[in-house]
């Protein structure tokens, strides 16, 4: 078969997204979105064929080396569609809808690879799907027998089509939020019924919520941590929810989510025990999960978390940076052709790399004295001996045992540097550096990590030297090229972080671009008319649909962290526009909420600042003061607080700041919401007062 005379050629080689430049040698005439394609697709009247995915997707590989470099397969497509490649990491705007069209279409949840196929006049989905194999398996038909058959379809059933998308947009427009209910009052319900879900889906053996595939939600733990703390102050507190929240980290960091030889998260694990997991990683997920391990390690004095923080960290740094400062998104799942082989090992392999003492202890503590766990040839790494007992076991304590298995760690990671390595996607995304420059930044301030403020902070001068123009972000940047609107995740999620980094040392500069942040989302993604920020701006590129979600997903809701954000900002500067931004926000998610609260975690943590206000402590003084001060109060969990240590060189500081004067032994003002209490010129006057709320 033949392309259609005329027909453009492979676009993607001027792309930057690496998922995309992995196409542009196939024989498929892939174009990327843009208003060229879609015109090319009403002028020919032939249907989109929409493929998402992103670099390190398994079975987005899987389908382009079985469909799309097969010569016979691109003519088809050539011949029958328009085929459109999007990078979701790229257009999480495209990808959100047309995932939602899918589970409408299909009444089947989505992922990676989507294969919608599109009306040319309207890019409305009429029929999907998500991998279709070459030959018929797995309860799928063939890829070229569904290629024939949906054209066949498109050309036979016009009337149909068009009734039915006709029923998809009216369905879109009802995923939009309703105005909030009159009168409706914020209260402590889902806080509470979160909880109780919370228990109710827990494992109780391998902690974590529901089965395989069993996916991290740092969201929920989180949740539970704050739930503990909140109840400190009651007479009996909330021991089971700490008891849930430390069994699910504890299995996580011992278990193969965990890279024990090079650090980091992987996606998600295929089994409920988290041994096996889609060896993919992200930096999405691995921000999220530092800054709940830097918590819980200051909140539980666990060491095991302490270890998972600092070794996710050093990962991001030593192997994510991108050059000048940011961080690039994710490492491939496959390498050589293969899931996981960079990863998993032999067992005569390591029995050859490491010292007869090293390799005792690491085949204990490791599952290497048991059967293979992996492709039953293979091991993963993860701990299947608790490492008291490996330490009595061999006769040792527990310290040398530690150090002994550290040791033959790093020897295995020096050998498996040898091996050829998964490729990385080295685009930079700002929300999902927002987010480790958030993880770090908790990091630095809760383990006394300055090299990892270090990076946090050369990120976010990356961010606003690449991809902060005329003040405006931009999504993403890649080989000199900062492209895309930026959407509201990144725009909240980098003024959220800024304020963690603000609480590791202060810069002027970066409340100024927070703030600017913050007003650029009120301008240009807030819904004034309902409350509530959309995810597109204002003047973003028309879509099928404009969406404003409030529930968690595989990132935290962009209204959740807008509303928190938002409040901490209002009380931080007294800015009543900001707080009332979060109440509205609040309100408009309300009936969302009491609905399902645990997918909501973002949201019920802006709730339970707005019922319980944050307490901010500003520190000012000589630096050498003010800074002992605060690395003191960062040894306790205390998650509704914000502690800014400002020295008296400061500049620039905006007045509800610049009011609170420094004293040469250092003074703290402490402020409850909206109300500010007398300066405290003592430290162990302020440890009181933040203790059990009086001063002697």
């Amino acid at each position: 078969m033949q392309p259609v005379p005329g027909a453009p050629p492979n676009r993607l080689g001027l792309e930057t997204s690496p998922y995309l430049l992995q196409h542009a040698a196939n024989p498929v005439a892939w174009q990327p979105w843009s208003p060229a394609a879609l015109e090319l697709a009403q002028r020919e009247d032939r249907p989109i064929l929409l493929s998402i995915g992103y670099s390190a997707c398994h079975w987005c590989h899987v389908m382009a080396h079985e469909s799309f470099e097969d010569a016979a397969t691109a003519a088809l497509m050539n011949r029958l569609f328009v085929n459109i490649k999007v990078d979701r990491e790229e257009r999480p705007d495209i990808d959100r809808i047309y995932q939602i069209a899918h589970q409408l279409l299909t009444q089947a949840g989505g992922g990676w690879p989507l294969t919608m196929f599109l009306s040319p006049e309207d890019q409305v989905p009429f029929f999907g799907g998500t991998y279709f194999p070459r030959e018929p398996r797995y309860g799928s038909p063939a890829f070229s027998e569904v290629l024939v058959r949906v054209e066949a379809y498109f050309r036979s059933a016009r009337a149909d089509i068009r009734a039915q998308n006709g029923r998809l947009q009216a369905a879109f427009a009802a995923l939009t939020p309703a105005a909030p209910a009159a009168g409706a009052t914020l209260g402590p319900g889902p806080l509470t019924e979160a909880r109780a879900r919370l228990e109710a889906d827990f494992d109780a053996v391998a902690g974590g919520f529901g089965g395989a595939p069993k996916f991290p939600q740092p969201g929920c733990v989180e949740r539970l941590l704050r739930h503990w703390a909140a109840s400190q102050r009651q007479a009996a507190p909330d021991l089971k929810a700490l008891y849930m929240a430390s069994l699910t980290l504890t299995r996580m960091a011992e278990g193969g989510l965990y890279d024990h030889v090079g650090g980091g998260f992987a996606r998600y694990s295929v089994d409920s025990q988290w041994m096996i997991p889609h060896f993919e990683k992200m930096l999405y997920d691995n921000g999220p999960l530092l800054a709940l391990y830097a918590q819980a390690a200051v909140a539980t004095g666990d060491p095991l978390y302490r270890q998972a923080a600092v070794g996710t960290a050093e990962w991001v740094v030593r192997e994510m940076r991108a050059p000048g400062g940011g961080f690039c998104s994710s490492v491939d799942a496959d390498s050589e052709g293969a899931e996981g082989k960079f990863y998993v090992w032999e067992r005569a392999e390591v029995r050859r790399l490491l010292p007869a003492e090293e390799y005792a202890l690491v085949a204990r503590r490791f599952g290497l004295d048991r059967e293979p766990n992996f492709e039953g040839r293979h091991w993963h790494l993860h701990a299947c001996a608790d490492l008291q007992q490996v330490a009595a076991d061999a006769g040792v304590e527990a310290p040398l045992a530690q150090a002994t298995i550290a040791s033959g760690l790093a020897r295995l990671g020096r050998a498996r540097a040898l091996r050829v390595a998964p490729l990385r996607d080295d685009k930079v995304l700002t929300s999902w550096n927002a987010l480790m420059i958030r993880g770090l930044s908790i990091a630095a301030r809760s383990l006394g990590r300055a090299d990892f403020e270090v990076a946090a902070s050369g990120a976010v001068d990356y961010l606003r030297r690449e991809l902060w123009q005329d003040g405006r972000l931009c999504a993403t940047h890649k080989d000199g090229r900062s492209r895309l609107a930026g959407y509201l995740d990144d725009y909240v999620f980098l003024a959220d972080a800024l304020l963690e980094l603000l609480q590791v040392r202060w810069r002027s500069s970066d409340l100024q671009f927070a703030v600017a942040l913050a007003e650029a989302a009120l301008l240009h993604f807030e819904d004034r008319a309902v409350g509530g920020f959309w995810f597109t701006a204002d003047d973003a590129e028309p879509l099928l649909h404009r969406s404003k979600s409030f529930a968690d997903e595989a990132l935290p809701a962009g209204n959740g962290v807008a509303a928190r954000l938002f409040g901490r900002l209002g009380y931080l500067l007294g800015e009543p526009r900001y707080l009332e931004a979060a109440e509205r926000t609040l309100q408009a998610a309300w009936s969302a909420i009491e609905l399902h609260p645990p997918a909501h975690g973002a949201l019920l943590d802006a709730l339970e600042e707005r019922l319980a206000p944050t307490e901010t402590v500003i520190l000012r003084g000589p630096a050498a003061v003010i800074d002992r001060w605060a690395a003191e109060l960062a040894r306790l969990y205390a998650p509704r607080r914000l502690v800014l240590a400002i020295p008296g060189t400061a500049a620039d500081l905006p007045p509800a700041l610049a009011a609170k004067e420094e004293l040469p032994g250092g003074v703290a003002y402490v402020c409850v919401g909206t109300h500010c209490e007398r300066p405290i010129e003592a430290f162990g006057r302020l440890v009181q007062r933040l203790r059990d709320g009086t001063v002697a």
